[in-house]
């Protein structure tokens, strides 16, 4: 018997195409997906500028990389309106409490964000990571005519590096660890379609049920 929904979480590397096979997935599923919009619906609800949360996005900071040194992990619970309100532990705790609603409402697809952390144990979840080669990687973004190309490698590594310690510091765990996923996929190998007919495949086989 079909479970009741699935709740799709991926994790990815920079330029791997990650957001891309999400939001495809998503589509073709008939779901939602939820990457950089979750920012907005966290800002109407709590009333926080929508631009702290842009600040806090999927990056430790200096402050929190001490913290991770020193092996200090956050305690993820309920939101305050005190006078931690915009600190990043904080906004975090409304993400998080805002990505547990929707999942727990809906079939749904999340980018990033620790999701698959975050709603470990949840009814239908299917944990997602996504990467691909350097050179391929390189090309997607050489695309995207982001940065200039001598910049494109360094600026991989440097929001492959912001998502590492993000991931470490709320969730205690690695990023690219295979034991936090239900399967790792490298896109150099079968693309952005492959990707997509991959997970569908997968999720099939799992007896899960995407009508929302």
């Amino acid at each position: 018997m079909a479970e009741k929904k699935v709740v799709v979480t991926i994790g990815r590397q920079y330029g791997s195409g990650g957001s891309e096979i999400g939001a495809r997935l998503a589509k073709e599923l008939g779901l939602q997906c939820y990457d950089k919009n979750i920012l907005r619906m966290n800002s109407a609800e709590s009333g926080i500028k929508e631009s702290y949360f842009h600040l806090a996005d999927e990056r430790a900071g200096n402050k929190l990389l001490y913290k991770i040194i020193n092996s200090l992990k956050p305690i993820i619970g309920e939101p305050s309106f005190g006078s931690d309100l915009v600190t990043a532990d904080n906004l975090f705790r409304f993400q998080s409490e805002l990505i547990c609603r929707l999942a727990a409402e809906e079939s749904c697809v999340f980018i990033g964000r620790c999701a698959e952390y975050i709603l470990q144990g949840t009814q239908g979840l299917v944990r997602i990571f996504i990467y691909a080669d350097m050179e391929v990687r390189v090309a997607r973004i050489r695309e995207k005519k982001i940065y200039e190309e001598e910049d494109i490698v360094k600026n991989i590594k440097r929001i492959d590096k912001e998502r590492r310690d993000y991931h470490r510091y709320y969730t205690g765990k690695g990023w690219e660890e295979a034991e936090n996923y239900d399967l790792m996929i490298n896109t150099a190998a079968i693309g952005i379609d492959g990707a997509v007919e991959y997970i569908k495949d997968y999720i099939k086989r799992r007896g899960l049920d995407t009508e929302k």
